[in-house]
């Protein structure tokens, strides 16, 4: 696998490209199988971007989670009590959660945001400098995935490495217009982190353990973070395709910072409804369980899939940053997690194993989680 990830398979066109080319057709290349595209009403709700026509269940089973005692170290046990249920029923039940009051700065955020805003809307050639290869993915990309005639989503992106210390991305991948955006990205990256490992020791000890264990199990201070900036442009057949195609997230945990003006991400229920969200507030965070979170607590927290809608009419900015294990640390369920009647579903297996799966074949729903499983093959 090593050496067919180490240049792509065939030239990469950027998305932006293909929009702004003035076509009124998009390239086969784009175009999802009839079973994975978005319904008429999510599109219509997509596009409504004031929130007045909603023909769906928008928001009601994504809770929103207020922090603002838990971060001022200010609750007390009763209400300590009752964020930990909020936390360990939506992680139960859904997979996804939005928090507000969580300690990050909304000019930051802001800030952050403005600053990939600003980046995408330069010139393709502008960008080029930093087009990105498999063998880490670090700079700006337009695909995920090395095989060669694959499906592409509707999207471009700019991935970074932001943690451990000894595995940053050099300067030479950070962009330097707009001159802002590395200092900006690496303030915002502290304090999500902050906020991804209080979010940790609530999961750990809604789950009935340590409230360090998760912490420690996925590899303390040498825990990776990552950061995807995602630019959706236009796109004249959004009904054809997906900004991203359906799929689980393969880390701990995803903290999301979406456009404050175009909804485009869905979750898709335990009935198979796939949901539209919209953001609680312009300083809100939407996040999400990862696979090792799921294989940690045997299957008890989910990681549940999630795909991106594109817009005929607004193209659409958001901020991942996604909390992952340390690379050689084999994950596996938690002893307190497995019993007779629920023994351990997944063997142990190193994130560095396990993420290979989605950096050569692309996001493809939850198949690779499934086939983690005992006994179901690789």
């Amino acid at each position: 696998m090593a050496d067919c990830m180490q240049e792509w398979p065939e030239p990469v066109v950027r998305v932006q490209a293909v929009a702004e080319s003035g076509l009124a057709a998009i390239p086969r290349c784009y175009v999802k199988p009839p079973r994975d595209r978005p319904a008429a009403q999510h599109l219509a709700t997509a596009a409504s971007a004031g929130g007045d026509v909603l023909h769906e269940p928008l928001d009601t089973s994504i809770p929103v989670i207020d922090l603002g005692e838990l971060v001022a170290a200010a609750a007390d046990e009763g209400r300590m009590s009752q964020i930990m249920e909020a936390v360990a029923a939506a992680c139960r039940e859904l997979g996804f959660f939005q928090v507000v009051n969580h300690g990050v700065a909304p000019e930051l955020m802001r800030a952050a945001r403005e600053a990939w805003r600003g980046f995408f809307r330069l010139p393709i050639t502008a960008k080029q400098q930093y087009a990105n290869l498999p063998r880490t993915y670090e700079g700006y990309g337009s695909r995920v995935g090395v095989q060669k005639g694959g499906p592409l989503d509707w999207g471009d992106y700019y991935f970074l490495h932001l943690a451990p210390e000894a595995g940053k991305s050099p300067d030479k991948y950070w962009p330097t217009n707009p001159a802002i955006c590395k200092d900006v990205s690496e303030e915002y990256g502290r304090e999500v982190i902050r906020l991804c490992e209080l979010l940790m020791k609530v999961m750990s000890a809604s789950l009935g353990l340590e409230a360090t264990r998760f912490h420690e199990v996925f590899g303390g201070s040498e825990c990776g973070v990552c950061l995807r900036a995602n630019y959706y442009p236009r796109c004249p057949q959004p009904d054809l395709t997906l900004g991203l195609s359906a799929h689980s997230d393969p880390g701990v945990l995803t903290v999301l910072l979406a456009d404050e003006h175009v909804r485009g991400l869905q979750v898709r229920r335990a009935d198979g409804e796939w949901v539209t969200v919209q953001s609680a507030r312009h300083d809100a965070f939407i996040v999400n369980v990862g696979d090792q979170i799921q294989i940690l607590s045997n299957s008890v927290y989910k990681s549940v899939e999630h795909r991106v809608m594109v817009n005929a009419k607004e193209e659409r900015i958001s901020l991942a940053l996604f909390y992952n294990p340390r690379g050689d640390v084999p994950i596996a369920p938690a002893p307190e997690t497995v019993t007779p009647e629920r023994p351990a579903l997944y063997p142990p297996m190193t994130f560095d194993e396990y993420r290979a799966y989605i950096r050569k074949y692309g996001p493809r729903g939850k198949a690779q989680l499934e086939g983690a499983k005992h006994g179901q093959g690789s």
